[in-house]
C-alpha cells in the first residue's frame, strides 16, 4: 500500500527546494546580470519588484520545507551516528539558506545578490548531502 502522506511530504519537500533554490539561482545569475545592462535606477526598480514577487514564494517554501522536513525526519528514525552528523550539517546549512532567502527578499536590500548567491550555493550542498543520505542509508 502506498504511503500517501509520505509521498505528499516528499513531493512537497522537493517542490519547495526547487522553488527556493531555483528562484535564488535565477535571481542572482540571470536577473542580476540582466539588470546590469540597465541604469542604476531601472536596475534597482527591477530587482525590488522581483524581490516583492519572490517574497511570498520564499515564505511558502520555508514553511513547506519546515513542515515536510520535520515529517520526513520524524518518520525515519534509527540511523547511524554518521547519518545524524550529516543531518546536523544539513540543518545548519538549511538555516543559512532560510535566513539568506528571507533577508534577500526584504525591500531595499543592497546585499540581495550576494545573499542569494550564498544561499543557492549552500542549497546545492544540501542537495548533495540529501542525495548521499538517500542512497547510502
Amino acid at each position: 500500500m502506498v504511503d500517501v502522506v509520505g509521498v505528499f511530504a516528499r513531493w512537497l519537500h522537493i517542490a519547495s527546494v526547487v522553488t527556493l533554490i531555483g528562484g535564488m539561482l535565477y535571481a542572482s545569475m540571470v536577473m542580476a546580470g540582466a539588470a546590469g545592462a540597465l541604469t542604476k535606477e531601472a536596475a534597482d526598480t527591477l530587482m525590488e519588484r522581483a524581490a516583492a514577487r519572490f517574497r511570498p514564494l520564499v515564505w511558502t517554501a520555508v514553511i513547506a520545507l519546515t513542515l515536510s522536513g520535520s515529517y520526513n525526519l520524524i518518520t525515519t528514525p534509527g540511523h547511524s551516528s554518521l547519518y545524524r552528523m550529516l543531518i546536523a550539517v544539513k540543518l545548519l546549512l538549511v538555516l543559512h539558506v532560510f535566513a539568506a532567502a528571507l533577508l534577500a527578499a526584504k525591500p531595499k536590500n543592497p546585499r540581495r545578490v550576494r545573499q542569494m548567491t550564498g544561499a543557492f550555493v549552500s542549497g546545492l550542498v544540501i542537495i548533495l548531502i540529501s542525495d548521499y543520505l538517500r542512497h547510502i542509508f
